[in-house]
């Protein structure tokens, strides 16, 4: 079944008109033109959507990120009837993993149960009967999110599944005392077009809307910055007490 965007404020943001009322109409059915230009600035087209989409467009009960495993990442692996010299691995760079009679494994790309599958039927070609296998991220480097502006702690933070903005945002242990929490701003790539979403903080925490699922790669900014002040010209008509604001981007800014 294929997700669609109901009718909410979502936001493009192009220096082309045409190319951003094409990706308005791609994105929803139910999309409005509503273009405003700056100076020597983007072109600001309004569509209609009440969520930012994960990375391949998924939206709604579709949403949520399961961990995949990447270069770097350590792992804990106990193997019963096998005694590893080492039960703690670092995935390497090219996603390869080496043990005791299954050797080298390919575990770059696998969810954990995908790696444990993985892991025991390389054990079973090597004659192992019945091999009982455990695999546990230690220390998950490769799925990060950044989380940075007014927050107390700004750094990557390991995406793990269940994370949300607000999970996220007190992983870099909470906002700053002064901070504007009803500009967060959170950047994804979602089919190879960068999207950045408005967020009013106080509002998810009040559960006025859905607390959004943060994706490998996402970019959290808490108070002022440059991708918060492209909704400048539109934050008055659209507040954000009910649904964020959502705007694709074209070029830097």
């Amino acid at each position: 079944m294929t997700a669609k965007f109901a009718c909410s404020p979502f936001f493009a943001v192009t220096r082309n008109a045409g190319l951003a009322l094409l990706l308005a109409l791609s994105l929803s059915g139910c999309a409005k033109s509503l273009a405003s230009n700056g100076l020597g600035g983007p072109t600001v087209t309004r569509v209609e959507a009440t969520e930012l989409p994960g990375p391949d467009g998924q939206t709604g009960a579709a949403q949520g990120y399961v961990y995949k495993l990447g270069p770097l990442d350590k792992l804990v692996i106990d193997v019963l009837a096998i005694q590893l010299t080492d039960r703690k691995l670092t995935v390497d760079g090219s996603g390869n993993i080496t043990l005791p009679v299954a050797g080298m494994v390919k575990v770059g790309g696998l969810t954990l149960g995908q790696a444990t599958d993985e892991i025991a039927e390389r054990l079973r070609q090597g004659h192992v009967r019945n091999p009982q296998v455990s695999v546990n991220l230690d220390d998950p480097v490769s799925s990060f999110v950044t989380v940075d502006g007014q927050v107390k702690k700004p750094g990557n933070y390991p995406v793990l599944p269940g994370l949300t903005l607000v999970r996220a945002v007190a992983s870099a242990q909470g906002e700053t005392d002064f901070a504007k929490t009803s500009e967060v701003v959170v950047r994804r790539n979602v089919r190879g077009q960068e999207l950045i979403a408005l967020y009013d903080l106080n509002a998810l925490r009040a559960g006025k809307y859905a607390d959004p699922p943060m994706y490998p790669g996402d970019v959290v900014t808490v108070g002022d910055s440059p991708a918060r002040r492209l909704f400048q010209q539109i934050v008055s008509v659209a507040p954000l007490l009910v649904t964020p604001l959502v705007a694709a981007v074209s070029g830097r800014y």
